[in-house]
């Protein structure tokens, strides 16, 4: 235990290399998804970070004996969160460790610390600063490949986890759907019907960017602030967080993977977000824009042939929930994707008390090929 050194960092030059260690740890490993450093550097950053307007956080590296980095672990206290769900927990996120559980009890016992002496009552995790960051440890799905939006750890992690007192939470589950080559008549007939039914539209662009410039990013959002409240840990995203993720992701969408749905009056019913498969193009870049990682991504996010593509968001207003207008989402994202030629999609994590949204997988060839846990402890 002695020979475990953890130091609170704050300085960029630090957080570099508390990025670049997650990577370094997974190296080799055909399952693993680099993260992309220079967002990750950005993220851990409060100048970079619209989350910094109600998140407090500290990131931590641990050292052995010799020096070397051989962990890390950012303990977090959402104060949104907090009030929304009438709590006082701390998190914990970007946790990463050697097969060492000296390792993983000095950073937890250092992120446990840290958020108690701001009087929280409990931590959980893995989480991050808001629900587009990556959460959830893996459990399940060792031997899948991850995605750029979701975690991958080795299997000591969950073992450690339970040897040091924490227990689960919640889980989310993530399905593999395998696409036909021409989407299914009956979905066509069916997302026709209910289209006309409801005198609702889709719309179309021209270029990703107008997306944000006619202002249906900001209203994206607005949905999911809505239709995502009661979801485990949620908190609504802030108009500054809408203007960074906009920006982030919103102005890089593949028009062919976009659903957005108005009713007669123009507003809002529902959309669906998807994006080509980029794990590959992050593990051939290994996390790094340069000299040669932005050829990867940029071929990756502009291909014309996709294996994979990754669904990413979807919300549906409320009084169109049982109208199946999920049908229409999903027939012009199929549509897409057999353009592409897609041979799979695979969803974001989906909690697995959504009954709801597992239920629509049942209509395709699905199946749950990866579950991940929150852990929670009480001081």
């Amino acid at each position: 235990m002695n020979s475990v050194k953890v130091v609170a960092i704050s300085s960029k030059r630090d957080i570099k290399r508390y990025v670049r260690f997650k990577n370094n740890l997974y190296t080799g490993n055909k399952y693993a998804v680099p993260t992309l450093e220079m967002e990750e550097v950005a993220t851990l950053l409060p100048k970079h970070n619209p989350a910094s307007d109600f998140c407090q956080w500290q990131c931590f590296l641990a050292y052995n004996q010799k020096g070397e980095i051989v962990g890390r672990i950012t303990a977090m206290i959402n104060n949104n969160a907090n009030e929304t769900w009438s709590k006082k927990d701390g998190r914990f996120g970007f946790f990463d460790f050697i097969e060492d559980i000296n390792v993983a009890r000095a950073l937890l016992e250092a992120a446990e610390g840290w958020i108690k002496d701001r009087g929280m009552e409990a931590i959980h995790g893995p989480l991050g600063f808001t629900d587009i960051d990556e959460e959830g440890m893996l459990v399940e799905g060792y031997d899948e490949l991850s995605t750029m939006a979701a975690l991958y750890n080795y299997p000591y992690y969950i073992d450690f986890m339970t040897q040091l007192g924490y227990i689960k939470d919640i889980d989310w589950i993530e399905m593999s759907i395998t696409l036909p080559k021409q989407v299914p008549e009956r979905v066509v007939k069916f997302a026709s019907i209910v289209e006309q039914k409801n005198e609702l539209r889709v719309l179309k662009f021209k270029s990703a960017n107008e997306i944000i410039e006619q202002g249906w990013a900001t209203k994206l959002f607005e949905l999911i602030n809505v239709q995502f409240a009661d979801l485990y840990g949620f908190t609504p995203f802030t108009k500054r967080q809408m203007e960074h993720y906009s920006k982030m992701y919103i102005s890089v969408l593949r028009l062919e993977l976009v659903c957005i749905i108005v009713d007669k009056d123009n507003n809002m019913a529902g959309f669906g977000l998807a994006f080509p498969s980029m794990s590959r193009a992050l593990q051939r870049s290994k996390g790094r824009m340069f000299p040669f990682g932005w050829f990867y991504m940029l071929r990756g996010l502009k291909t014309k042939k996709v294996d994979i593509i990754d669904l990413m968001l979807m919300a549906v207003d409320e009084k169109y929930k049982k109208k199946g207008l999920t049908a229409i989402v999903m027939y012009h994202i199929m549509t897409g994707a057999a353009s592409l030629g897609a041979k799979y999609a695979e969803t974001n994590v989906e909690l697995e008390t959504n009954h709801i949204i597992h239920q629509q997988w049942d209509k395709y060839d699905s199946r749950v090929h990866k579950r991940r846990r929150a852990f929670i402890k009480h001081f």
